[in-house]
């Protein structure tokens, strides 16, 4: 596989177009655009590019120090990038690249960060915590004598779980807002004796079945039409695009009505003896590298939930250095609706690296369908729980209600196979829910293939 990374300082050309759309950051303060020209995207951002981290006489305080105020500097452009560039209908930005690039910057830079909280750790300048707020894996450090190098741990953690507040916040507000939308279209076409049928939000008690028709996530609910869909999950080194790295991508053809082509390939490439093809066919799996920083440390999260050594992948291509790779795997998104349990997932980390992705998905040539609220809003036993306020909505609890993975089994997290798991629940939940009049062909069912599509500006 031949590497071209001419892309990364290609993308500083851009910097004007952004410039002129956005001037702040997520935290609100201006973004110095000539600082971001300066930097040395393919060579690494960080103080420390081009050292011997582990082993090299240098100042890991100072270090540490400067490299948290970089990586906060371009999270904090990268945390709104997405939605200018979405909310661009004018066209001013005409590529995605430069956030693609950043992102690419900063997962090397995390490598960084890790590796000198590392040789902290080794030389006894503190010890380590690790632990999830809010979903974001933070960590802290104890025991540090340079209280400025611990202030500044401390603080960039904080504007993480800031910025996430945020975006959650900033999320309902636009829920909020579509809810009021659609209520005054429905006052102007339909009388007040068809307004008054509908229940008093007070009294629906089980979050889990809430037939809610302005939540966000049922835009990304299939249609009465959809058929030839592309299933499709990724693995990756921890839940953040911008820092993680992807290992593994499995996919998958199946036909939720029509029969299968006469012509499909059928490969039976599953890693567990007891999986058939079941209707997929077009199966394929991909695995992919980590630089040698992210490499030395290890993942053992992932090896213990995945069986992926990360400390074996320093010689494999990286999937956000192998463009050819990622057009093909764009012409296989484009080509029909794919299919992904939690799809944001998925989607945040194509935005993040597949070349072109972000650019077909604003020009509305991207579908995308996601099991996870078929299982929320259609799956009856789904039930509500202490420990599960929506109900048990996990691939391994959804696939396993709908036939698709045995009771004694459990989901494999390699890609192909739990898209392999996706699909066949989505298709014996769907033909289900035809028989039963319910979901896509109930009342307030869609036509058409559904799924969220930017380009139709229906949702």
């Amino acid at each position: 596989m031949t590497t071209e990374l001419t892309w990364l300082a290609d993308s500083l050309q851009d910097t004007g177009q952004w410039a002129a759309v956005m001037a702040h950051d997520a935290d609100g303060k201006p973004i110095d655009w000539d600082w971001v020209r300066a930097l040395n995207l393919a060579g690494g951002v960080g103080a420390g590019a081009g050292l011997d981290l582990l082993h090299d006489n240098v100042d890991v305080h100072e270090l540490l120090a400067r490299d948290y105020a970089i990586r906060d500097r371009i999270e904090a452009m990268l945390a709104d990038m997405t939605s200018v560039f979405m909310g661009d209908f004018d066209r001013n930005i005409s590529s995605f690249r430069l956030a693609r690039a950043l992102a690419y910057a900063n997962r090397r830079l995390n490598d960084e960060i890790a590796l000198l909280i590392e040789r902290g750790v080794r030389d006894h300048l503190w010890t380590v915590e690790r632990r999830f707020d809010h979903g974001t894996a933070v960590v802290v450090l104890h025991g540090i004598e340079d209280e400025h190098a611990r202030d500044i741990e401390d603080r960039s953690a904080q504007l993480s779980q800031e910025r996430s507040q945020r975006r959650k916040q900033l999320m309902r507000q636009r829920s909020s807002g579509s809810q009021m939308m659609q209520q005054a279209s429905l006052s102007a076409f339909s009388d007040d004796s068809v307004l008054a049928e509908k229940p008093d939000v007070k009294q629906v008690v089980k979050p889990a079945r809430s037939k809610s028709s302005h939540d966000w996530r049922e835009a990304y609910l299939p249609g009465r039409d959809v058929d030839e869909v592309l299933g499709i999950d990724i693995e990756t080194t921890g839940t953040n695009a911008w820092r993680d790295y992807i290992l593994d991508v499995g996919f998958e053809r199946m036909n939720m009505s029509s029969p299968q082509p006469q012509d499909a390939q059928v490969n039976n490439i599953y890693a567990e003896a007891d999986y058939a093809a079941d209707g997929a066919y077009d199966q394929s799996r991909l695995s992919f590298g980590v630089p040698a920083r992210a490499a030395v440390l290890g993942n053992p999260f992932i090896l213990q939930l995945t069986g992926i050594d990360v400390s074996k992948r320093a010689n494999e291509p990286l999937f956000d250095e192998w463009g050819v790779m990622q057009s093909a795997l764009l012409a296989r998104l484009v080509k029909q609706p794919y299919v992904a349990h939690n799809a944001t997932f998925e989607h945040k980390y194509f935005m993040a690296n597949v070349a072109g992705y972000a650019e077909a998905y604003r020009d509305g040539n991207i579908t995308i369908i996601d099991t996870l609220p078929m299982s929320r809003f259609w799956d009856e036993e789904s039930v509500a729980s202490e420990q599960h306020p929506y109900g048990d909505n996990t691939l391994d609890a959804y696939a396993k209600r709908q036939g698709a993975l045995n009771p004694s089994s459990h989901e494999r997290h390699l890609g192909l196979e739990d898209s392999h798991i996706m699909l066949v629940a989505m298709r014996n939940h769907l033909h289900w829910l035809r028989e039963h009049n319910e979901g896509p062909w109930g009342a307030a069912g869609r036509s058409g293939v559904g799924g969220k599509h930017v380009g139709r500006r229906t949702f």
